[in-house]
């Protein structure tokens, strides 16, 4: 199995690194328009295989696609991260005019690839990568329920003393402030969350968890990288293996929740045909409510998109 990664920043570098030291691929290239950029960064993680024991080789490109020749998975994490004052939508007109270009790449040299968006704002990249490649919508989605989910459960795991591997949460809508945590579907072993925390301390919760990347951007003046790239490869691991593991994706919806042609975050069974099934809860009015809310928003950003 090949995979190739599209940008040798902090989030791409990371995803790579994680895709080799798990060994979910035989090779993994990374591609930057940065010259010697992913060559310098490939080199450094595949130096690393005889300390961590893996067999993955990793092959740097700077903006030679040949290199990514039938690649299995594209992750494109390509664009301009957040910086402090920002916002994800600030980041549309650029970061679209990118995805937009290494998608046609993608598209010319891996026809068969499943496309992986981890460019910000999230949902409107991903939308973008559907535009271009013409792809099936099963075929590309965006990373962020993982990421948004994954920062839940740590701070959970935090305010309860847990281990985060025992909680299970599923968090919809759109990659931002309008995100919708559903705390009737957040378990700890099993056991319903809301009968291990109270409502005040998990509201809290669930608010540092919207703007979680927002923090981050504060402290570091940049965007999180650790855990979006971990969250990518993770997503990768499910369709080289055929997991059929069930998490929140971002895909274009066509009916299902009663929402056409919009790309938001949803529970998915991914393999190795990529989205292989949208799961579809049983939503209470509240639930319903804030996903429309988190629809209107992205339909915004997509407007702004489509009027550039």
């Amino acid at each position: 199995m090949k995979v190739t990664v599209v940008g040798a920043g902090n989030v791409g570098a990371t995803c790579a690194d994680v895709l080799a030291y798990r060994e979910i691929a035989n090779e993994v290239v990374l591609v930057d328009i940065k010259e010697g950029v992913a060559e310098g960064k490939a080199l450094d993680i595949w130096q690393k295989a005889p300390i961590n024991l893996y067999d993955t080789r990793t092959i740097g490109s700077t903006n030679d696609y040949k290199k990514t020749a039938d690649s299995d998975v594209v992750v494109i994490t390509s664009g301009l991260p957040r910086k402090p004052g920002m916002t994800r939508d600030d980041l549309i007109s650029t970061n679209a005019g990118i995805v937009k270009s290494v998608t046609e790449q993608v598209v010319k040299y891996s026809p068969e690839a499943i496309i992986i968006i981890v460019s910000n704002p999230l949902d409107v990249m991903t939308y973008q990568a559907h535009l271009t490649s013409k792809f099936p919508r099963t075929k590309v989605m965006g990373m962020a329920g993982i990421l948004d989910t994954a920062r839940y459960r740590a701070f959970l795991a935090e305010a309860l003393n847990v281990s985060p591997k025992d909680i299970q949460a599923v968090l919809m809508g759109g990659h931002g402030d309008t995100m919708v945590p559903l705390p009737r579907y957040t378990t700890v072993a099993g056991i319903p969350v809301t009968e291990l925390i109270g409502e005040e301390e998990l509201n809290a919760i669930i608010e540092r968890t919207k703007f979680g990347g927002g923090e981050l951007v504060k402290l570091m003046g940049t965007s999180a990288w650790y855990a979006p790239g971990s969250a990518a490869a993770q997503m990768v691991e499910a369709i080289v293996r055929d997991q059929k593991r069930v998490f929140p994706v971002c895909i274009k919806l066509d009916g299902e929740y009663g929402i056409d042609d919009c790309y938001l975050g949803v529970p998915v069974i991914l393999g190795k045909n990529g989205v292989e099934k949208v799961i579809e809860l049983d939503l209470n009015e509240e639930e319903k409510q804030l996903l429309q809310t988190s629809r209107k928003h992205v339909l915004e950003v997509m407007k702004v998109l489509e009027n550039a």
